[in-house]
């Protein structure tokens, strides 16, 4: 059983990070246990709202509509009975059990002073971002999709040199660096958007974009069966991407990136997708961390060594008992570790309980090439037992995933009106962002 320590009935449970895992599990909980007071559920976050971290690459080529994606954090905390705080943790105290807050800026605006939050039980969620390896130039002159406001950076980047090139000339070069899903998702996304901005009508601008999409593995989509990255591949190669595999990067610089071996590849724009590591870093807490920064935990989602804190989606790292290997860092990872504290929590803070051992249930894995097309594997279960699809059903199957994230945001009816929402927004709205 878990007390409050400041001698309430009501332990004070705090999530850090509202991205896929942390906003449903503090959606749940909240409206599981904090709506009859017996937990206090804190969400903190950096960003005001939360976007589903899949559909970054949409909105950073500008193909959807980031305002109509978004949960404001603050009006769905007070529908779903959990509390808000905006800010990011600077540091843990595990012995005294609270948590401190660094004070939350935006250039030399600062929004927020900070300070201390004590907590019974700890849920870090705080996700990921793209690994830079320490490449020579990349932190200075690349751009990272792993957050809306990046996503948006890059837009409003494509935006103008898409005004320079219709005004002036020239090519417009994108070099994305990372074969992975979000480097794939975005190089189709990009060909989508120039074929609907091509045909509003003046310039076509088709014949002036040129991306480049640059891996250091042997094939693109490594993860994935070998079947989905060369139909990918092939695919790619139809819309006009470049695709280099096994080449590696090794720094960047105003005009491109350097290849080792001294090939210069051109780019105005520079995306860096490749890599993975824990958004937030916590040398200092004493918890063990792998070499990207992922928390080690154990069989029941609790960090190595703390009865007290847990740990989930993309930060965290945990090898399944007779695993090769850690669990992927995917949506579907942490949406299931959310779950599965969602359904076993409560008794553990009410009786003690020990929270089982997590099994992750392996539903495949699809990759959408925007309204191209979509490749994957379904998981090894019912009818199909991991086939390979592709085509219309890969793409409707693609979707569904968002729609459960809404429905297990939203419920039922509200997911349903988001829906027609979006529906009707996209019969009186410019199918790509313009401003």
């Amino acid at each position: 059983m878990v007390k409050s320590r400041s001698g309430s009935t009501a332990p004070k449970i705090v999530i850090v990070g509202g991205g896929v895992a942390g906003l449903v599990l503090a959606t749940r909980l909240g409206d599981t246990l904090g709506r009859r007071g017996r937990a206090r559920v804190t969400l903190i976050d950096r960003s005001w709202v939360h976007v589903w971290k899949p559909m970054l690459h949409t909105f950073a080529a500008g193909t959807w509509n980031i305002y109509q994606q978004q949960v404001h954090y603050l009006a769905h905390a007070h529908a779903h009975h959990f509390e808000y705080v905006p800010g990011q943790v600077d540091s843990i105290d595990r012995t005294a059990r609270h948590i401190r807050l660094a004070p939350l800026r935006t250039g030399t605006e600062t929004l927020a002073q900070g300070g201390d939050l004590d907590y019974d039980l700890l849920v870090l969620a705080f996700g990921s971002r793209a690994n830079d390896f320490g490449t020579p130039g990349v932190a200075e002159h690349c751009q990272f999709i792993d957050s809306q406001d990046q996503a948006e950076g890059f837009n409003a980047r494509l935006r103008a040199q898409v005004v320079r090139s219709l005004a002036e000339g020239g090519h417009i070069d994108i070099g994305i660096v990372g074969g992975g899903a979000t480097g794939v998702e975005l190089a189709a996304e990009l060909s989508r958007m120039v074929e609907l901005a091509s045909s509003y009508g003046g310039t076509d601008i088709r014949h002036r974009f040129r991306v480049t999409l640059l891996e250091s593995g042997l094939r693109i989509l490594g993860s994935f069966p070998e079947k989905v990255s060369t139909s990918v591949l092939s695919e790619l190669r139809k819309l006009g991407v470049d695709v280099r595999s096994g080449v590696k990067v090794v720094g960047a610089n105003p005009g491109g990136y350097l290849l080792d071996g001294g090939e210069t590849i051109p780019a105005s724009l520079k995306v860096w997708a490749a890599g993975i590591r824990a958004s937030s870093s916590f040398d200092q807490s004493g918890l063990e961390l792998n070499h990207a920064g992922q928390i080690v935990v154990g069989a029941d989602l609790r960090a190595k060594g703390d009865q007290h804190i847990f740990a989930l989606g993309d930060c965290a790292t945990f090898l399944p008992e007779g695993g090769e290997r850690p669990l992927p860092a995917s949506a579907q990872v942490a949406s299931q570790q959310a779950l599965h504290l969602i359904r076993h929590l409560p008794a553990f803070l009410r009786k003690g309980t020990p929270v089982p051992p997590f099994r992750f249930q392996d539903f495949g894995a699809l990759v959408a090439l925007s309204q191209y097309n979509a490749f994957g594997t379904l998981g090894r279960f019912g009818f199909f037992k991991g086939g390979f699809i592709k085509g219309r059903f890969a793409q409707l199957t693609h979707a569904v995933l968002y729609r459960r994230h809404q429905l297990t945001l939203h419920g039922p009816f509200r997911a349903a009106l988001l829906w027609v929402a979006e529906r009707i927004n996209a019969l009186v709205q410019p199918r790509i962002r313009m401003s």
